[in-house]
């Protein structure tokens, strides 16, 4: 059996797929890493769902994956907290997959005198929530929030997104959250620990400059960046600009980024 001492840190929306729509060639990709023995994790800002939704989500798109392939925001965020305050009081401003990875953490979930306030994507986010949050704050709880996308893809158009939430909760308490998703490292650093290799190890794989890039740079990752998505040859200068950061590698397409990580030449 290969030893490998690189991982691959996959991004999912826009890069393997669009909502419920695979992206030409993204099974392909996965089968290749795995015919290689390329060890992997699919890392998403998503912090809706938990791993076993995320997989079968990719699975009902014809792309190969288990839950424990998967690392979430809420993921990152619950363990980061769990580092930082053991066993710590945490009120949960989302939905299923971070309460789920709160909760498995072993963290106790109160909206008494919280030592954390966390907060993803939240669909029921009302007026009620912002007053809540912003008391907590106020009254000491760390304020965490699993990913800063400001908009989603839906199939009504653009939606809201964490960091739309986020933003109204730091206008109205004055403090600024610890972001735990791309760009923030912090995700990154998180994957690459699952995978027991440093960041300096793992090649990110993403087509958005601002998050999946930005993050891999900041945490110390080789990065690709894949035509799939948001980033596209006619914006790429002013992603690029941006975002304050360049690819160590472009590929037009998933195909192109498996021949260069079955290559062997990022693994030396």
């Amino acid at each position: 059996m290969s030893i490998h001492t690189t991982g691959i840190l996959i991004d999912l929306d826009g890069t393997l797929y669009h909502g419920k729509r695979r992206i030409p060639g993204a099974d392909q990709f996965v089968s290749r890493l795995r015919e290689r023995q390329l060890p992997f994790l699919f890392v998403t800002n998503n912090s809706s769902r938990t791993p076993e939704q995320v997989a079968d989500h990719l699975k009902e798109m014809g792309i190969d994956a288990a839950a424990d392939e998967v690392c979430t925001s809420s993921l990152a965020a619950a363990s980061y907290i769990s580092r930082e305050l053991p066993g710590a009081k945490v009120a949960i401003l989302g939905e299923e997959g971070l309460h789920t990875a709160i909760e498995q953490a072993g963290l106790q979930v109160t909206e008494d005198q919280p030592d954390y306030c966390v907060q993803g994507i939240y669909r029921s986010f009302s007026y009620d929530s912002l007053a809540r949050a912003v008391q907590w704050i106020h009254g000491g709880a760390v304020s965490v929030l699993t990913n800063p996308d400001l908009l989603l893809p839906s199939d009504d158009g653009l939606s809201p997104g964490a960091g739309s939430l986020g933003a109204a909760i730091e206008a109205a308490s004055g403090v600024k959250p610890i972001v735990i998703g791309k760009p923030s490292s912090i995700l990154m650093n998180y994957a690459a620990d699952r995978l027991g290799i440093s960041p300096r190890q793992a090649v990110v794989v993403g087509d958005n400059m601002r998050t999946d890039i930005a993050a891999g740079a900041q945490a110390g990752c080789k990065t690709i960046l894949v035509m799939t998505g948001i980033t596209t040859p006619y914006n790429l200068e002013e992603h690029r600009t941006s975002a304050g950061v360049s690819p160590d590698y472009i590929c037009e397409t998933l195909s192109q980024a498996a021949d260069l990580l079955c290559s062997g030449e990022l693994f030396t």
